[in-house]
């Protein structure tokens, strides 16, 4: 089900309007009024309900009246992967981005779904980014100083109840 938003008016003499698509969004604000009979033309879009990686992904684009069609459009068509990608990027790491012709993946990120840098500092040993550590080794590491380290390059989040480490390129 598309996500439920709310078109509140910057007009304090009028009534706002739930929608689910761009088209009910568009027949709905061409009839709204004020008390004094005149046309409201501005609204403040709200995420109301839906997702939660689609409310994060209204807040990292700026949800507004005019990218309301295009934020319909990309919580349709983007994968989970892409709008965590978009999230990250754009919302964390401020990175500009062309809602109508940039692809999500072709941001410069490194993200790494982790709970804390401790447990990013135990995996990097794991996979062999600090060369060939013998296991025999590996007890004598101080992790918590890897992990203060890498806490340099890298940043935490949290999107949609999951954390994540990430790092901009």
């Amino acid at each position: 089900m598309p996500p439920l938003l709310y078109a509140q008016p910057y007009n304090i003499d009028a009534e706002g309007f739930f929608f689910r698509t761009e088209s009910e969004y568009s027949l709905q604000a061409q009839h709204i009024r004020d008390r004094f009979g005149n046309y409201v033309e501005e609204f403040e879009i709200q995420f109301i309900d839906g997702e939660a990686l689609d409310g994060e992904l209204a807040g990292a684009m700026g949800l507004s009246q005019g990218n309301v069609a295009r934020f319909f459009e990309l919580a349709d068509d983007w994968d989970e992967d892409q709008k965590i990608h978009f999230i990250i990027a754009v919302g964390e790491g401020g990175y500009p981005f062309d809602l109508d012709s940039d692809d999500p993946d072709a941001l410069d990120i490194d993200i790494y779904e982790i709970e804390s840098l401790l447990e990013l500092a135990r995996e990097f040993v794991d996979e062999g980014l600090f060369g060939d550590i013998p296991d025999r080794l590996q007890c004598y590491l101080d992790f918590e100083a890897i992990a203060r380290d890498l806490g340099i390059d890298y940043s935490m989040t949290g999107i949609a109840g999951r954390r994540f480490a990430f790092r901009c390129g």
